[in-house]
């Protein structure tokens, strides 16, 4: 079993096209889909993923060729790899998909089913162009879930092996483990026989309640799970967007680790997510310590960090709301600023 190096981009595209059609989780997700629907709107784009959602439908079947990959690519390699799909695939995974479409085949489908290299170049610049629009603007805030969840998974095998990575995925909603068996909500019954070969787990910031695997079980085995974002994500993006980066007051490292912080971790997990050797992460928390920024304890064998109120303002621009002049997390503050 394996986890994949972080969230992946085509797997994003196709799942956040199911939660723009079918309104599920608003609480999370409705300020997204208002957002990118008018972005979609103004960049004239609208018809076009019109007809990418007649390959992608919101519930039941969707072709696995639209997700080739576990995390492993890039969305360029992605793209190219959704474009090469031989057409005898093309042919019967839109069959299957067209046994679950009431009414006529789509147009759309139609066309990309007999291989024209045409209609497979316009499926790629397509996937491309809603990427650009409903992904790429939200990936600062993907990619560090996708961090939080991979250093988690890292802690737990670096502590216990396999039996405790596999353990770690029964902490999510509705899985359990039961032996060597994982066992997790899905949509209709479905058992993912590895034969020999091993798993990839894959987080996807846009996959709700219950996690996917590829139809085909003669390809890869993925499990791609929900990497459910907290509630107020986007207007806390924005309010980063609009505000001088914290990065430019602290360095880009310590402003990676203060924003990583959401929950409590410890320095491996931290290195993990930030992508820094563990030694260099526990000099970079020790300054944000000092400065007041970050409080550490012990916990059994562990020792975790966290953000302070302070460290929390600083991310919201609101230090001045915190504490008072000359009190010492103000003048640490500044020790640090000054280093």
């Amino acid at each position: 079993m394996g986890v994949a190096r972080g969230a992946d981009p085509l797997w994003e595209t196709a799942l956040s096209l199911h939660l723009l059609q079918n309104g599920e989780d608003p609480l999370a997700y409705d300020p997204w889909r208002r957002e990118v629907r008018g972005a979609l709107r103004r960049a004239g784009l609208a018809d076009e993923v019109g007809a990418l959602t007649r390959l992608c439908p919101p519930t039941g079947y969707f072709p696995d060729f639209l997700t080739p990959g576990r995390g492993d690519l890039d969305l360029v390699d992605g793209v190219d790899r959704v474009r090469s799909t031989p057409r005898r695939r093309l042919v019967a995974e839109l069959t299957r998909l067209c046994a679950d479409l009431r009414g006529p085949v789509p147009r759309t489908v139609r066309w990309v089913a007999s291989g024209d290299a045409a209609a497979l170049r316009w499926l790629g610049d397509a996937l491309s162009r809603y990427h650009a629009v409903a992904v790429a603007p939200y990936l600062p805030v993907i990619h560090a879930r996708a961090g939080e969840d991979r250093a988690r998974r890292a802690e737990a095998a670096l502590s216990g092996g396999a039996e405790a990575l596999l353990a770690s995925y029964a902490e999510l909603p509705g899985w359990r483990r039961d032996g060597t068996v994982l066992a997790a909500p899905y949509p209709e019954p479905r058992s993912l026989r590895l034969g020999g070969r091993p798993l990839t787990l894959v987080p996807a910031f846009f996959c709700v309640r219950t996690p996917l695997a590829l139809v085909d079980d003669s390809l890869p085995p993925v499990l791609v799970h929900p990497l459910r974002p907290a509630p107020g994500w986007l207007p806390r993006l924005r309010a980063g967007a609009a505000r001088p980066s914290v990065a430019q007051l602290t360095g880009p490292s310590r402003a990676r680790m203060l924003e990583s912080l959401e929950t409590p971790m410890t320095t491996t997990s931290l290195a993990a997510v930030v992508g820094l050797a563990p030694s260099t992460a526990s000099r970079h928390a020790a300054v944000l310590r000092e400065a007041g920024l970050v409080a550490t304890r012990r916990e059994g064998n562990r020792v975790l960090h966290r953000r302070t109120a302070l460290g929390t303002a600083l991310l919201d621009g609101a230090v001045q709301q915190v504490g008072t002049p000359g009190s010492h997390a103000s003048a640490t503050s500044m020790k640090m600023l000054e280093t």
